[in-house]
C-alpha cells in the first residue's frame, strides 16, 4: 500500500488512529493524507480538519456480450474490490473508531470533540477534529 502524508502535519489523534486501521484493510491500494484549509486555532477551541483519500485495488470480472449484437464476445470489466458504504460499515465494527457521523456515495465523515485541560491552568479549550475520506479513482500521487 502506498501511503503519502507529506501534505498533512501529523496534528490529530483520531486521524492517525484512523489512518493506522485502514492500513490494515486488504481492499486499499493507497492513501493520501491531507490537512483540509478549514484548520482554525482560538483561545478557546482548536478545530482540525484532515482529509484522507482512500484508492481502492482494482479487480477483473468478465462480462459476456455480442458484438452487433450476433457474435458472442466477453469483456473484462475494471471494477473497485470494495465501496465508500462498505468501508463505513468495516470501520464502524472496529473499536476506537466507532460508526461515521455521515456516509454518502463519495464521502465518510467524522466528528470528534474533546474538552482538554493543560496542567496547572484553569481553563482549557475544547478540541474538535473533522475527518473526511474520500474515494479516488486514480492512483495516489508519487
Amino acid at each position: 500500500m502506498e501511503v503519502d502524508t507529506t501534505n498533512w502535519s501529523g496534528e490529530g489523534t483520531f486521524t492517525q488512529a484512523l489512518s493506522d486501521r485502514l492500513r490494515e484493510v486488504d481492499q486499499i491500494a493507497g492513501l493520501r493524507i491531507e490537512d483540509a484549509p478549514a484548520t482554525r486555532f482560538d483561545a478557546d477551541y482548536n478545530f482540525i480538519s484532515n482529509e484522507i483519500f482512500v484508492t481502492f485495488r482494482v479487480r477483473q470480472r468478465r462480462q459476456w456480450g455480442r458484438w452487433l449484437g450476433i457474435l458472442p464476445v466477453v469483456r473484462f470489466v475494471e471494477e473497485p474490490a470494495m465501496t465508500i458504504q462498505a468501508l463505513a460499515g468495516a470501520l464502524g465494527g472496529l473499536e476506537g473508531i466507532g460508526p461515521p457521523d455521515f456516509v454518502d456515495e463519495g464521502l465518510i465523515q467524522y466528528l470528534r470533540t474533546e474538552r482538554i485541560i493543560p496542567p496547572y491552568q484553569t481553563r482549557g479549550f475544547k478540541l474538535v477534529e473533522m475527518v473526511r475520506i474520500y474515494r479516488t479513482e486514480s492512483a495516489p500521487r508519487p
